[in-house]
């Protein structure tokens, strides 16, 4: 029997979510007949996983550590095979201007932007308003702020002494109309999801609170749009050298019938809500079968 070590948590700000998706992850795979160690992952990580000693890891981390390739470069060192993407498309999916410049390498269009600091930021519009400022690093919509049209001064959330998403920040065109997302699982892309929520934008609520927005699979799309959505989602995995289960979200202005991608998760959520479950699903894979899928895919040198 394959032992398996689920490792979830770690202490990024997505650590709620990783503990469930990691917790739902280990379950499927009991069900689906593998030896199963839980691991709430910890800055001696390394040991944790020498005294587990698994066949393979499936990674259930999410955000800086857990999803930048740190944790990627751990397994590497210790040789165990493990889920997902590798050190350097870990890397570089979790940066969201290099990420970018990869996409546009690749002939995939994206939203205008520029990098700033948060005392540039804050001291004049990097952009014409409308336009969203993201912190360069993290993920589920931490730190995303909307400046609207019109706007007098820039994002005030920015000078609270509660920030803590750090000074490395994208200013990027805010692109109105739909939002979409594409599941890739190895060379395939599977479905493209229309996300609506009642909320400014898809933010951490919409994605992970019960209610907090509703997925319409298959999105209600053109066939040209739907089939290019699919398209940029399989070359923006392959662009950055991607491995296992990404996720790409997309906005579409239907105004302008304009579709540009916004990034790539290289560990998307695995949590009662999440979106690859349900794509793998609407493509006929269970909940287990994705799971095993993903630990049957791990491997070192990714």
């Amino acid at each position: 029997m394959k032992r398996v070590a689920v490792i979830y948590g770690g202490w990024s700000s997505e650590r709620e979510v990783s503990l469930s998706s990691g917790q739902q992850m280990a379950e499927a795979a009991r069900k689906s007949g593998y030896d199963v160690v839980e691991i709430d992952a910890g800055r001696n990580l390394a040991e944790q996983l020498t005294e587990a000693k698994p066949d393979a890891v499936l990674n259930g981390l999410h955000g800086p550590w857990g999803e930048d390739g740190c944790v990627q470069g751990v397994m590497e060192v210790l040789g165990l095979p493990y889920s997902h993407s590798g050190v350097l498309a870990s890397a570089l999916a979790m940066d969201k201007l290099k990420s970018k410049a990869v996409y546009q390498q690749a002939g995939i269009p994206v939203a205008q932007d520029k990098r700033v600091t948060r005392e540039e930021a804050t001291a004049a519009h990097p952009l014409a308003p409308p336009y969203v400022i993201k912190p360069v690093a993290e993920g589920s919509s931490f730190g995303v702020l909307i400046v609207r049209e019109g706007a007098n001064a820039p994002a005030l959330e920015l000078t609270s002494s509660n920030w803590r998403y750090g000074d490395n920040l994208m200013a990027e065109e805010f692109i109105p109309g739909r939002e979409l997302t594409v599941a890739v699982l190895g060379d395939r892309a599977l479905a493209v999801t229309e996300i609506t929520t009642l909320r400014d934008y898809y933010d951490f609520d919409a994605k992970y609170a019960a209610g907090g927005s509703q997925h319409v699979i298959p999105a209600e799309l053109p066939t040209d749009v739907t089939q290019a959505a699919m398209d940029y989602a399989l070359r923006a995995h392959q662009a950055l050298g991607c491995r296992g289960a990404t996720r790409s979200d997309f906005r579409y202005d239907d105004k302008r019938d304009r579709l540009v991608i916004l990034e790539t998760n290289t560990q998307p959520g695995m949590t009662p809500t999440s979106l690859v479950p349900e794509q793998a699903a609407f493509v006929g894979m269970s909940f287990e079968e994705l799971v095993a899928w993903m630990i049957e895919d791990a491997s070192c040198q990714r």
